[in-house]
């Protein structure tokens, strides 16, 4: 398999159709008139937490950022190692990460680490080098990275890693592409063992780990290790999947670890602020509550830093009123 690099702005997904309520179109990222949103269940309260991520607020300073999510209720962040807030190749990371440990428990916020920063590694490669690199020094550059991650996320008490496979250079054919991905992520894997932190994978369309089957077929090659997890993006499912969100949130369930969520619409991978694409979100919500998951669900829109403070302030609202619109027989309900 050697898809080529998709527009992470607006690529296609290849994808058999799958239902979902339809929503307005809106590429743009600015602010607009929302649609309405789900009817809310005045006594069903929410076992879940809601974060947001920093890659959505990269035009604040990071204390900035965290100061606004607390004031707007947020229980935690997604924070994406780059040079803007925390630099992983900084060479006062343990103290830096020292300080922001006391700030987020100052301010009474969870956190996750995320590694999806373009240019973190190298100025001139989007997400370059990947751990799908034909020369064996990058790879191990973007590994080292990830057990960067790794003892920066022990240090905050992050409740997971989240990172992602790459896309396959052009020629590289699929078994050299796995082959490289698993022998990569090993060094990792044992890093996030020793610090009790799992590595949760996301699949991301047009890379070579696009779904949750692909998922399982990483976890098959590495042995099933415990400490491998998985990131699912609600979007993801929508834009890709066979299976609904909702559905797609159930049959995770047993390796979940970290949850992205935004909107989307089906065949187009384009973040959209919620409300916007096609999900319907309280099914989704309700299959979260009813797994017992209980970390983070982070709101990831980054190409809506330019208005990042404006979607953060509707994006909890939206999702806490989709939460109360969960019917009371789900409550306390299993998968």
């Amino acid at each position: 398999m050697s898809p080529a690099p998709r527009s992470a702005n607006s690529s296609p997904c290849s994808a058999s159709p799958a239902p979902g309520p339809g929503g307005p179109a809106s590429g743009s990222g600015d602010p607009a008139p929302r649609p309405a949103d789900p009817a809310p269940h005045p006594t069903t309260p929410s076992p879940l937490r809601f974060g947001y991520g920093t890659n959505g607020l990269a035009d604040l300073r990071l204390d900035d950022a965290l100061a606004l999510l607390a004031d707007l209720g947020y229980d935690g962040v997604g924070l994406t190692l780059d040079h803007m807030h925390l630099d992983p190749m900084a060479p006062d990371l343990a103290a830096r990460t020292r300080r922001l440990a006391r700030r987020l428990d100052a301010l009474g916020l969870g956190v996750t680490v995320e590694t999806g920063a373009r240019y973190v590694l190298d100025p001139r490669r989007k997400h370059g080098p990947s751990l799908l690199d034909p020369d064996p020094a990058d790879r191990a550059r973007r590994a080292g990275l990830l057990q960067r991650a790794v003892r920066t996320a022990a240090d905050l008490g992050a409740h997971a890693v989240h990172c992602f496979s790459g896309v396959p250079p052009a020629g590289t054919d699929e078994d050299t592409a796995w082959k490289r991905l698993a022998e990569a992520l090993a060094p990792v894997l044992d890093a996030a063992t020793r610090a009790g932190v799992p590595l949760a994978v996301e699949p991301e369309p047009g890379h070579l780990l696009a779904s949750l089957d692909d998922f399982h077929r990483l976890r098959h090659i590495l042995g099933d290790p415990p400490a491998l997890g998985l990131t699912l993006d609600i979007g993801h499912c929508q834009c890709l999947e066979p299976l609904s969100p909702a559905d797609c949130v159930r049959a995770a369930a047993p390796w979940l670890r970290h949850v992205q969520i935004e909107d989307m619409r089906r065949g187009v991978h384009e973040h959209l602020p919620l409300g916007d694409g096609e999900i319907d979100f309280p099914p989704v919500l309700e299959a979260l509550a009813a797994t017992g998951y209980q970390a983070l669900t982070v709101v990831e829109l980054p190409r809506h830093s330019h208005a990042g403070p404006h979607f953060a302030e509707e994006s909890l609202p939206f999702l806490h009123r989709a939460a109360r619109a969960i019917p009371d027989s789900a409550e306390g309900s299993t998968p």
